[in-house]
């Protein structure tokens, strides 16, 4: 059997073949996952306490959950939580003063060998492990007695916290990474929620 040498059309049209057939691919992956983000994020309720001259930050978050962010961490994603606190000083004729601009940041995977759902706090390296998902939530979703600021830090004035909750993709699978490299990561934040420092 005589085999002719292949064209530039013909590979050119081979390419875009492949190209479609990658792209439908990644289609059909990222609608399969595209609502894995939706759902209620929220901070419920705030506040500070302070202790020995250290404010400490107390919250409530409701973050979304659901069949598709299981999926999405079954499927080697990482998924990053962001709780974002700062501190401005109240200025009557100009903009406020920035005193403090944090970030508490955890991520959460999926242990396929263990099935266990892990939170690591990213600056501490400190981990927790949960039989289920919603466990893995609730307790991202709980922050107890984070120091924010100190008193030697405010000079007199009024001043207001706001904190806010965000949750993005993080590290992806090689398999995937390879697929999705010009894809836009997913990333929700939730409304600020503001109140008046007590000082």
């Amino acid at each position: 059997m005589l085999r002719g040498k292949p064209t530039r059309t013909g590979f050119i049209r081979g390419a875009l073949i492949a190209l479609l057939a990658l792209g439908s691919g990644v289609a059909g992956w990222r609608l399969a996952h595209a609502d894995a983000l939706d759902g209620v994020l929220e901070v419920r309720s705030a506040y500070v306490n302070i202790d020995k001259g250290v404010f400490l930050l107390f919250a409530r978050v409701e973050y979304p959950e659901g069949p598709s962010i299981r999926d999405a961490l079954r499927d080697g994603i990482t998924l990053v939580f962001d709780l974002d606190a700062r501190v401005d000083r109240d200025r009557r004729f100009w903009f406020n003063a920035n005193i403090v601009d944090l970030t508490l940041r955890r991520e959460l995977t999926y242990h396929a060998v263990s099935e266990r759902y892990v939170v690591r706090d990213t600056k501490s390296g400190d981990q927790e492990s949960f039989a289920t998902l919603d466990e893995a939530l609730t307790f991202l979703g709980r922050i107890d007695a984070w120091p924010i600021l100190v008193e030697p830090q405010l000079d007199g004035g009024n001043y207001s916290i706001s904190v806010r909750a965000g949750v993005r993709r993080g590290h992806l699978p090689s398999s995937l990474r390879t697929l999705l490299f010009w894809t836009d990561d997913w990333a929700r934040v939730s409304e600020w929620y503001t109140w008046t420092l007590p000082v």
